[in-house]
């Protein structure tokens, strides 16, 4: 069974720091690109950031300089940095992972998901 869970999430001030966490288990993902998505309260779930099973790294405008993505292939593990926080960051964030063919950024690109971890950002 296929599992991703989600850690690291909480609450932190504006310009602060998190650092989200997701291990997956029962497959290998070394083929497959591992992201990160993120879903506000009424709003669609949109994409943050992926790192594709060849190194190369994406990430949404909103977080361009803020935020890093990394993985570890052999521990089917990926993070996400996550500094300056802002207010709008606030979301549930959830890790994906799945082949893409070409669209990383959006939802339909991943076949697996997480729970979802929160992340919430004071002002």
């Amino acid at each position: 069974q296929v599992q991703l869970v989600e850690s690291g999430g909480g609450l932190v001030q504006a310009g602060g720091s998190l650092r989200l966490s997701c291990a997956a288990s029962g497959r290998t993902f070394v083929t497959y690109a591992m992201g990160w998505f993120r879903q506000a309260p009424g709003k669609e779930r949109t994409f943050v950031a992926t790192t594709m099973s060849g190194g190369s790294t994406y990430y949404a405008d909103s977080v361009k300089g803020r935020f890093s993505i990394s993985r570890d292939s052999a521990k089917n593990t990926v993070w996400l940095q996550m500094n300056s926080l802002k207010p709008e960051d606030t979301a549930v964030y959830y890790c994906a992972a799945g082949i893409v063919d070409g669209i990383h950024d959006t939802p339909r690109g991943y076949d697996y998901w997480g729970q979802g971890t929160q992340v919430t950002v004071s002002s």
